[in-house]
């Protein structure tokens, strides 16, 4: 007979759990934290959306694609230590960041924090299953799983109440004694043994050709806009892209082993479906998070906080759900629980794409909710799906891929819905100042879209108009404003839709074959 108090556990474990916890609280929470200080630092910055985007995806990006090897460096020098370097990591460069003197300093320190993140997140999975008695092991999911919905969930707010009291740099100070707190538990608590490895290799080819690709296709989708779609430097950009995305697959299969996405989990066609389901649905979330505090801020004239708050309805329903949808899972299955999120998704963007210059927050709020049970439902029924499609000696490996595709899905996304945004808005702004008897040349066009941020050069462009004309000027880029918005949001419509798709096709088990299957067995 078992002995109940093996399994109970000390004020040791308590503490490290609570510290690994609270890690990764500060890791997802800088996925969202910042989305509401955005306006802010467009200010500070004298920039513009299309720059500001990349504090999120710098961040996303380099997280994403460096998470697998994460793992993989977790497993070659020891979780604990791997831990303490991503923590130095990532407390330097928040430090950094917070005192960056510009935008692109402050997206190069983003970007380093996504390799200490990458690097904590995997070790921290591991240090968790570890401290915990086998009879607990579900605990440990659990708590990594409920630490890092709640703190994508209280980041907005959380961010908007740092950036009203303080700045916005605050956001990035606080991840400092976060880290230091944990690295100092993890220090005096933890000590388990070390993992054995057996000669695993990092993929330094795969990591250049997936890092390289992506983010020559984000600098084409973020400087096409300006530079245009046929201009040489765009073309060579979307080249380098295409050309590195393509070699991808061949430097994985020469890679064997050691890839970060091996051949024997991406043959697997219902995983492969979950990955792909899951890119197409990532840009949903991610242009939400940036754009819906964008307009609250901008267009409803709401404070940093106040568009935090405004995003509890979305961010509060996706908690909730989060928790509901794995007793669904178990009781209705995967094919049934993944695709009514996915149908979530698509709606809730339909919804959210019909506000205009002279919408209302109650008019955000049913696409919030609705956009909110989608990712609830789907993220977490659709790793699970996947994973389990696989060997269960691959189900970390696996998590951590369909984690990557999130991640970079959500990046290329959020690229694409601020070209479409960028391209829409300049097009209305032009047609409206055309038609009002404006005479704006192309950089005062480009520089008073800053004027709903308060940019200076927003400032400069319209100081030597008339009231008049100035007031003309605000509406013209607040319709532009709303116009960028609507149309990015039905692009992300789009390709929830073909998300949707894939997901009721093929996710959870083919529904081709199994129709064939039953067309044969009633013939």
């Amino acid at each position: 007979m078992s002995d109940p108090s093996a399994d109970r556990l000390d004020r040791g474990t308590m503490l490290t759990l609570f510290a690994i916890g609270l890690a990764v609280f500060v890791i997802a929470n800088d996925f969202t934290a910042l989305s509401v200080a955005l306006p802010d630092i467009e200010k500070d910055f004298d920039t513009d959306v299309a720059t500001v985007q990349w504090v999120i995806n710098a961040y996303a990006l380099v997280f994403g694609v460096m998470i697998v090897t994460g793992g993989r460096l977790a497993d070659m020098f020891g979780r604990r230590r791997i831990f303490f370097i991503g923590a130095a990591i990532f407390a330097g460069f928040s430090l950094l960041g917070g005192l960056a003197p510009d935008a692109w300093a402050l997206i190069a320190c983003r970007a380093a924090m996504g390799i200490g993140g990458a690097m904590m997140w995997p070790a921290v999975l591991g240090m968790t299953y570890a401290a915990l008695p086998e009879s607990k092991a579900g605990l440990a999911g659990g708590l990594i799983l409920g630490a890092a919905g709640f703190g994508n969930a209280a980041g907005p707010l959380i961010g908007g109440a740092l950036t009203d009291a303080f700045s916005w740099r605050a956001i990035m100070f606080l991840n400092l004694p976060v880290a230091l707190f944990a690295s100092l538990v993890v220090w005096r608590y933890v000590h388990q043994a070390a993992v054995e490895a057996d000669e695993r290799k990092i993929d330094y080819r795969g990591i250049a050709a997936l890092s390289i690709g992506l983010t020559a296709l984000l600098v084409a989708l973020d400087q096409a806009p300006d530079y245009g779609w046929g201009d040489p430097r765009t073309v060579a950009l979307l080249v380098i892209a295409g050309v590195t995305m393509a070699a991808f697959p061949f430097v994985e299969r020469s890679a064997g082993a050691s890839a970060l996405v091996p051949r024997d989990v991406i043959s697997n066609p219902e995983f492969r479906a979950a990955c792909l389901a899951v890119l197409l649905m990532s840009a949903t979330f991610f242009a939400s998070l940036l754009y819906l505090p964008q307009f609250m801020e901008k267009i409803l004239g709401y404070s940093a906080f106040e568009s935090g708050a405004g995003l509890l309805p979305m961010m509060g329903v996706f908690a909730v759900t989060s928790f509901a949808a794995g007793p669904l899972y178990n009781r209705l299955g995967a094919k049934l629980v993944v695709s009514v999120g996915a149908a979530f998704l698509f709606a809730g963007m339909v919804l959210i794409s019909l506000v205009d210059a002279g919408s209302e927050y109650v008019s955000l709020l049913p696409g919030m909710i609705v956009l909110g049970l989608g990712v609830g439902f789907f993220y977490s029924s659709v790793t699970t799906a996947g994973v389990t499609a696989l060997d269960p000696s691959r189900s970390s490996l696996a998590g951590g891929v369909v984690y990557m595709f999130q991640i970079a899905g959500g990046a290329v996304g959020l690229g694409l819905t601020t070209t479409v945004f960028t391209t829409a808005a300049q097009d209305k702004l032009s047609a409206v100042a055309s038609s009002s008897g404006l005479s704006l040349s192309g950089s005062e066009q480009d520089a008073v879209h800053g004027v709903l941020a308060g940019t200076d050069s927003a400032k400069q462009a319209i100081s030597g108009l008339t009231p008049e004309a100035a007031d003309k000027v605000v509406e013209a880029v607040r319709d532009s404003f709303a116009a960028g918005i609507e149309w990015a949001f039905r692009m992300d419509a789009a390709l929830a839709l073909c998300g949707l798709v894939v997901t009721v096709l093929f996710v959870g088990g083919s529904l081709l074959k199994s129709r064939s299957a039953q067309s044969k067995n009633e013939t």
